[in-house]
């Protein structure tokens, strides 16, 4: 891409918006090879997406003449008072990056802003009345990112990560290495009272189809069990998950399945599944879970992920993600934080009030977690009204 000049790049810069992805896919996958692009943007995955939940897709394309800058896939949700143009499957993504050009950099960022500011508002606002770029990272694998050029606020949830030293001693070597060897142990040793265990790779889409069944069926049984609700409890969430195997392409891993599996009296028992999505030298823990009716003791889920990232270190990954939200075992895995920005951009009269409710709730759930009382409360009443409601549904 040639730099541009500080004057008249108004004119250069156009915006295009596209409902079918199929005119764009070349566009779309070019895009795709720069590995600072999240796999949640990239065109397989939000094929399935769309795929599960037929959604009205608004894509914008920005270019100048023939050379292509971004593209940010959205899909419109129509709410009771607002239409919101959101990132596609925000929902069940970690992290929202859009897809910008390896060179992007070159564009000076108050063009950049102009034109993600009012170019979007422009060419959005006779489709929906707000829009909005949720979990965006300020910084991602040390660059700032494009859409850090836009006014944003933080997060309620970080995300959590640990680089990868090419093998696991020097990876351990992070954290505290003999404290999570001895973990590591006394997990195998408990489990080897049962009969042993293997450590599975789902080579197979069959396979890989029976685990995810098993992921659905322990996720939803724990969640029950704590009186939490169950984002994965829906058709068409679980639709997508299925797609995304049945997608799988060469290169990148839209959804690889990981197992624990009990030998001996208890053949063939999974205790410990996880779902993984690579790009490049980039994998994302999409989602895990663990039978607690069995072995519980052993932490399957901590020997899983010991297993996963010692293989991984073998295999050139240097990051490995935990995900969005704070929780103890990411904490003591992870040796870096990543704060995540939410971006809200009005398009309409009535979008400047949809945009300021959601930072208000925004804020709200920010300050909810910050104060460990309050949110321990908030978690209390949450449980109580879905048990409420259940015993209501079955009555």
């Amino acid at each position: 891409m040639r730099p541009l000049a500080q004057s008249r790049n108004a004119d250069r810069i156009t915006l295009s918006v596209h409902h079918d992805m199929a005119v764009l896919e070349a566009d779309w996958r070019a895009l795709d090879a720069n590995r600072l692009n999240s796999l949640h943007q990239s065109f397989d995955w939000c094929a399935a997406w769309k795929s599960a939940h037929e959604s009205r897709l608004l894509i914008v394309r920005g270019a100048i003449g023939k050379q292509l800058l971004f593209l940010l896939p959205f899909e419109v949700e129509i709410g009771r008072f607002f239409r919101t143009a959101r990132l596609i499957a925000t929902g069940h993504s970690n992290l929202n990056t859009g897809l910008f050009a390896a060179d992007i950099e070159r564009v000076p960022r108050d063009e950049l802003r102009r034109v993600l500011t009012g170019g979007l508002r422009r060419a959005l606002r006779s489709h929906a009345d707000v829009a909005t770029l949720e979990k965006t990272p300020a910084v991602w694998r040390g660059l700032p990112h494009p859409l850090a050029a836009l006014p944003g606020i933080a997060n309620p949830n970080a995300s959590f990560q640990l680089g990868l030293a090419g093998d696991m001693d020097r990876t351990l070597a992070q954290l505290n290495a003999k404290r999570r060897r001895k973990k590591m142990r006394l997990s195998e040793r408990r489990l080897a009272e049962l009969g042993g265990y293997d450590y599975v790779i789902a080579r197979e889409p069959a396979e890989a189809q029976a685990l995810l069944e098993t992921f659905f069926r322990q996720k939803t049984a724990r969640l029950e069990a704590q009186g939490l609700p169950d984002v994965f409890d829906n058709s068409e969430t679980r639709a997508f998950f299925r797609l995304l195997i049945d997608r799988q392409c060469d290169g990148d891993r839209l959804l690889e399945l990981n197992a624990i599996r009990l030998k001996g009296e208890h053949q063939g028992r999974i205790i410990a599944v996880t779902g993984l999505s690579r790009k490049g030298d980039h994998v994302i823990c999409q989602f895990g879970s663990i039978d607690d009716t069995i072995a519980a003791d052993s932490s399957p889920g901590e020997l899983l992920f010991y297993r996963v990232i010692e293989r991984l270190c073998g295999e050139g990954v240097a990051l490995f993600d935990f995900g969005i939200g704070d929780q103890p075992y990411k904490r003591s895995w992870c040796t870096m934080e990543t704060g995540l920005r939410d971006i809200t951009l009005p398009l309409t009269l009535r979008g400047y009030a949809a945009a300021g409710l959601h930072r208000a709730v925004v804020r709200a759930k920010r300050a909810i977690k910050a104060n460990t009382t309050l949110y321990a409360f908030v978690q209390r009443r949450r449980r109580q009204m879905l048990r409420a409601a259940a015993e209501s549904a079955e009555d």
